[in-house]
């Protein structure tokens, strides 16, 4: 049997390890062509080596599949263009971005220094867009000069991002905003044949190990009864089936959402929304809100906790 994505090709930032390796794994699985991204640095960003992409990328041909290794910097302008070149000039098209790749400089804000804040928001934000923009440019392109285009983006956000997390201004600010950047981007796309999802992950990797909402998750899940001896609901494998489909044709109808996702577990996030509300005619004076804005916050549901549920009342 051909699988879902035969013959599409994929691009996916930070598939060196952890989830993007997962991801690359099963896009080829499903009879895609993968460009393997991977700058080959340490967890907080530094350093750099060719290995981890060519390792993924040498692991899918040997296993039958069509791969090749990047191993550009996707924060920077000329390394994201180069990303999509490349599987442009190799594979004669794109199809799907998968924007992975991400670094964690964790520090309390009072203690976050502009480097830690500059060098996060560089690599998740700048380039999630970066990369985005490159693509989306050949695919307007493609659909201008009378080509049609079945094209999808899928970005990575957080519940860091989409729920808050304490120590993570820097990492939630940009998941936050990757996540609002997908909403808008599928607004702009899809007059080109393009769709634009994210998912909010939670999975145990070199990235989340020692974060403490995931040490949680990880201890709760051990405590079920149910529990399978042989499946991991924190493995990032868990992660990749539903990114897949989302970069599959079967995905056309589906623009403009977060997923969360966690082992079995997937939930279309809800968005911001207008809550308790006053109105009236005229400007309010700044003494008069005190009678009106505790009562709005009384009224309103609680922010949702790191799994993304509102706390009991």
């Amino acid at each position: 049997m051909s699988g879902i994505c035969e013959g599409r090709v994929v691009v996916i930032t930070g598939a060196g390890g952890g989830i993007g390796r997962e991801h690359a794994l099963a896009f080829a699985a499903e009879g895609a062509k993968v460009v393997v991204n991977d700058l080959g640095g340490a967890r907080d960003g530094t350093g750099a080596s060719a290995g981890p992409a060519q390792s993924v990328a040498a692991e899918i041909v040997a296993a039958g599949g069509e791969a090749v290794a990047n191993t550009e910097d996707i924060s920077t302008w000329d390394g994201s263009k180069n990303l999509v070149d490349q599987a442009v000039d190799t594979f004669g098209t794109l199809d799907v971005v998968v924007n992975n790749a991400g670094i964690l400089r964790d520090r309390m804000l009072v203690n976050m220094t502009e480097a830690e804040w500059d060098a996060v928001i560089k690599v998740h934000l700048k380039g999630t867009f970066g990369v985005a923009h490159h693509a989306a440019a050949y695919w307007r392109d493609r659909s201008k000069a009378g080509e049609t285009n079945d094209a999808r983006i899928i970005n990575t956000s957080s519940p860091s991002g989409i729920f808050g997390n304490v120590g993570q201004t820097n990492y939630g600010a940009a998941k936050a905003g990757i996540a609002a950047f997908t909403v808008i981007a599928a607004m702009e796309l899809g007059r080109y044949g393009v769709t634009v999802n994210a998912i909010a992950p939670t999975a145990l990797t070199r990235m989340t190990e020692d974060l403490g909402f995931v040490k949680k998750q990880e201890e709760d899940l051990k405590e079920q009864p149910e529990a399978k001896a042989d499946w991991n609901p924190l493995g990032p494998e868990n992660i990749s089936p539903l990114v897949v489909w989302l970069g599959s044709p079967q995905s056309k109808g589906v623009s403009g959402r977060v997923f969360s996702v966690l082992g079995g577990f997937i939930s279309v996030t809800e968005g911001w929304v207008n809550g308790p509300s006053v109105n009236r005619e005229g400007k309010w004076e700044p003494g008069e809100l005190g009678e009106v804005i505790p009562d709005l916050v009384a009224k309103a549901a609680a922010n949702a906790d790191m799994q993304g549920n509102r706390p009991s009342s």
